[in-house]
């Protein structure tokens, strides 16, 4: 696709953004509670994969009720109908990996038994940004009504999730009566008002929560730019990227969502978004990688939960093939990271999602980070956390410290 598709979807939901924002109605600017019906963000309706960063925004802005998109052929492969004269919304993806014939030692295409083309897949050298064109559910014929989860109905306490992500993070968190919350990067803590003084436990999870978004950007986290005092360009941008986080967070844990004091950034982001309308996507961005880097903090407790303490281990037996190596579908929680392994490439190596950031990256058996990655498969309660800094995911770069209040 032409990078001038790129930017049009950028700079159409830069603008949109822009109006909304105006008015009032933002996606993050709407506050919804736990106890009001379950808020869905965009996923497809086929697959039952949500989609991310500017193509979350761009959707929610469509204003439909119905959370569920899917494009034009896989609506017909359903048996489904697009109405006559519903008009798509435009989304981008970024294309990493293609499907392309396998060929024999001759050269030829290797056929199935059943005469199709056998496909293997091959890393691109360079990602290509494609884009699609997706309807929503309300303007398909055939497709089965919308039922949305009752929150009430559902097994985990949400605050009950939002503590154990909390307390697993370890993030130096004081209390003290007043009004204010917010993170000081310059000593790495978060001040909270006192619990009693919220008038219910979603909205305290929701604030701190919020915090605990400006905690990742640390230098030893995300590393964002958090070189920025209050009312400047750099204080909004880093609060956008809060914001949308917050939104995302809320959703997933059911907790609501409150915008609070998002009125203080209002004229700040619409000139951003006036001179660079691109910030909207980088910010989409970063509030995914923060929503992914604090769910990992849940999976990693989960993983910790259902791990016997070494001492009350049976005697140690052989390890299987499968224990000497990363393996497909391996979760491993490691340097405060949980890893996952995507799939076995050749020669013993494998693909590994950071599920922190969201980055995918191969690994050999050759690699440090392979190594720690195993020795924590193999011993979870007795590895200590290393950064591998010769890894390019482990590399960190450093900025200076200064605290960000809201």
């Amino acid at each position: 696709m032409r990078n001038s598709n790129v930017a049009a979807l950028h700079e159409s939901v830069a603008w949109a953004i822009i109006k909304k924002l105006e008015e009032g109605t933002a996606p993050w600017q709407k506050p919804w509670n736990a106890g009001s019906p379950a808020f869905e963000l965009p996923y497809n309706a086929v697959t039952g994969n949500r989609y991310k960063g500017i193509n979350s925004l761009s959707l929610l802005m469509a204003d439909r009720e119905d959370p569920r998109w899917l494009t034009f052929n896989q609506a017909s492969e359903k048996g489904w109908k697009v109405k006559k004269g519903e008009k798509a919304k435009l989304i981008q993806f970024v294309k990493t990996r293609e499907l392309l014939p396998k060929k024999d030692e001759n050269n030829l295409p290797i056929l199935d038994k059943q005469g199709n083309l056998v496909k293997i897949e091959k890393r691109l050298e360079k990602p290509i940004i494609s884009t699609a064109w997706v309807f929503n559910a309300q303007q398909v014929d055939g497709i089965k009504p919308l039922v949305k989860p009752d929150v009430k109905e559902l097994q985990w306490d949400p605050v009950q999730r939002a503590e154990n992500i909390i307390l697993a993070s370890g993030a130096d968190i004081t209390h003290k009566s007043g009004d204010q919350a917010y993170y000081s990067e310059r000593s790495d803590s978060i001040t909270m008002p006192l619990r009693e003084q919220f008038d219910a436990s979603d909205k305290y999870y929701a604030t701190l929560l919020h915090e605990l978004g400006h905690w990742t950007g640390h230098k030893d986290r995300l590393n964002r730019s958090m070189i920025n005092h209050f009312g400047t360009e750099a204080y909004a941008r880093e609060e956008l990227r809060a914001e949308i986080a917050s939104m995302l967070i809320g959703q997933e844990l059911r907790i609501g969502h409150d915008p609070g004091q998002h009125v203080a950034y209002v004229d700040s982001w619409i000139r951003i978004l006036k001179s660079t309308p691109f910030e909207i996507h980088a910010a989409a961005a970063d509030a995914e990688k923060i929503r992914n880097y604090l769910l990992a903090f849940e999976r990693k407790r989960q993983i910790k939960a259902a791990t016997v303490p070494v001492e009350q281990q049976p005697e140690a037996k052989p390890r299987s093939a499968k224990e000497s190596d990363l393996s497909m579908g391996d979760e491993i929680a490691y340097n405060n990271t949980i890893y996952k392994v995507q799939g076995n490439l050749k020669r013993g190596r494998v693909r590994v999602e950071d599920l922190s950031t969201g980055n995918t990256f191969s690994l050999s058996r050759t690699d440090g980070l392979y190594n720690s990655l195993l020795q924590a498969k193999q011993h979870p309660d007795g590895v200590k956390a290393a950064v591998d800094l010769h890894h390019p995911v482990a590399e960190q770069q450093t900025t200076s410290a200064y605290g960000i209040k809201r």
